[in-house]
């Protein structure tokens, strides 16, 4: 408990802790050496009473002086009222009278997004994972426009999330992320902007569907591809015998180059080694190859040739 309550302090000092800052660690040390000067002053004229006043000045110096760094900006309040934005560097409040605000950090900040078995357009729950990186461009709508705009950012970014989820389908969560991020970084942009807040961009990180589900769309696409390449095979087939009728036609009043290709096959499939083919003879006599009657076998390497019908 001392160390969380030593915690709170320093985050008040440093105005961290989304409170308003109370002290600043220059205006303390400011402080301290006031007094280190008023106390030996006093030591060395003997004037009991100067203590007070120095103690009081010091006190003043300490609550007055604050520091906001390079990216920082803080709200100045008078009595309650907006007087105006201070930072970055060294500036001074009058204690009492005026409050600073939180400091606004305007750098580019980073909120981690998750929507989890969020359903889909087509009722498929996923898990969805996203990275929203904006920037407060007016850090005194962000102050006075809304409570806490970090928390704001953060749960209007994961409302906006869900609904995008409802809208689209699994296949375009899958496949369009960089769409889908421009759709989350308009919307969000145009709820932010009255808060001074401008989301510059809007990343999805990663999709998780459900093992089953996977299971079942692994099967899906290995059908798919088989009907592709069943319907591939097809069109060749038909092609080739597209082919194959545009040749009969052309051999039809051609027995010449009939012959000639006939020939041709029979030597392609006898010139290898050990071959044997089976060749009607009614075939061989209109090849002009002999009276043979039946079966026709050659070999390459006897140059034998034997016929049977």
């Amino acid at each position: 408990m001392p160390t969380q309550g030593f915690t709170t302090l320093m985050d008040r000092v440093s105005g961290d802790s989304g409170q308003p800052q109370i002290l600043s660690a220059v205006g303390i040390t400011a402080g301290l050496l006031v007094f280190a000067f008023g106390m030996a002053a006093a030591a060395l004229t003997g004037a009991a009473w100067l203590m007070a006043p120095v103690l009081a000045i010091a006190l003043v110096t300490a609550f007055s002086v604050r520091v906001a760094k390079q990216w920082e900006r803080g709200a100045v309040l008078r009595f309650g009222r907006y007087k105006g934005l201070r930072g970055p560097g060294l500036f001074f409040i009058i204690p009492i009278v005026e409050s600073v605000s939180r400091y606004v950090d305007q750098r580019v900040r980073v909120t981690d997004v998750s929507a989890e078995t969020a359903l889909t357009k087509d009722t498929v729950p996923v898990n969805v994972d996203a990275i929203v990186f904006w920037v407060v461009w007016d850090a005194e709508k962000a102050i006075l426009e809304v409570q806490s705009f970090f928390n704001a950012v953060s749960l209007c970014s994961q409302t906006s999330l869900l609904e995008s989820i409802g809208r689209h389908e699994l296949a375009e969560l899958i496949a369009q992320r960089e769409k889908l991020g421009h759709e989350l970084q308009r919307i969000l942009d145009e709820k932010t902007n009255p808060w001074g807040i401008t989301i510059q961009s809007v990343e999805i990180r990663d999709v998780r569907i459900p093992l089953e589900l996977q299971d079942a769309m692994s099967r899906e696409a290995q059908a798919q591809r088989e009907r592709h390449a069943r319907i591939i095979l097809g069109t060749a087939e038909t092609e080739i015998s597209e082919k194959f009728a545009q040749a009969a036609e052309v051999y039809r009043d051609n027995p010449t180059a009939l012959h000639l290709r006939a020939m041709n096959m029979l030597y392609e499939a006898l010139k290898e080694k050990g071959s044997m083919v089976i060749v009607p003879s009614s075939a061989v006599e209109t090849m002009g190859l002999g009276g043979m009657l039946g079966t026709t076998a050659l070999a390459n390497s006897g140059g034998l040739g034997k016929a049977s019908g």
